[in-house]
């Protein structure tokens, strides 16, 4: 596996990176392991060394500390950091998912990033674990990489709470195939609405819909 030879990894079981990239679809078909519990332990580990660095790197209080982790460690993050590694490329999917794009599907993409982080833990321990996000991840968080992690949920709520407006979120619509659903969510501010936003997942529709609403200065 080329990811293994690129950070010099002399794997003790090999089976382990397989099954990280293993997808339940193709679990399911196969009658084999998927990689949800590797990517269960991973993602243990990623928030156990992204707390540390910010710690022992900034001067941020609890609040401050929790709120970068969660732009390190969420979905648009590991999905990029996934990408650049070329994770997708290992990807073991079933049939469907396959047919369906499964392999640029921004849920797996990033779910594979942690299952990664997983076996490379149980195979090699924490501290070459930790290694592995120094060279993945914290190269973002020095560059200050906040453009594609950008919050605009939580930007919309600062915003609102300053002219003490409500602010509610709402699915209006959901459709596709249970593996590949699309969703449209739009924000309302006084029971106006603001944005519209569509994605592959409640959150990123969410997400999107927060930032057409601040693309159209609901502070004016």
């Amino acid at each position: 596996m080329e990811i293994l030879d690129k950070f010099n990894i002399k794997t003790n079981n090999y089976k382990l990176y397989e099954t990280a990239f293993t997808h339940t679809s193709y679990a399911n078909e196969h009658g084999c392991v998927s990689y949800e519990r590797l990517e269960y332990l991973g993602d243990a580990v990623l928030e156990t060394v992204m707390s540390e660095y910010l710690y022992k790197t900034t001067n941020a209080d609890e609040g401050e500390l929790t709120k970068m982790r969660a732009h390190y460690v969420c979905e648009d993050a590991l999905y990029e950091y996934s990408l650049k590694l070329h994770l997708n490329d290992y990807l073991i999917l079933g049939n469907g998912e396959l047919e369906n794009g499964g392999k640029f599907r921004k849920a797996i993409v990033a779910d594979i990033f942690e299952s990664f982080i997983g076996a490379l833990f149980l195979d090699q321990g924490f501290e070459t674990a930790k290694n592995f996000i120094y060279k993945a991840a914290i190269p973002f968080v020095k560059n200050n990489s906040f453009d594609f992690i950008k919050d605009y949920k939580s930007e919309l709520q600062e915003l609102v709470q300053t002219d003490r407006r409500s602010l509610k979120y709402f699915i209006i619509n959901e459709e596709g195939p249970a593996h590949n659903k699309v969703f449209t969510a739009v924000v309302k501010i006084d029971n106006i609405t603001y944005g519209t936003g569509t994605g592959h997942s409640k959150k990123e529709a969410e997400q999107l819909a927060a930032k057409d609403a601040l693309n159209k200065s609901v502070s004016s």
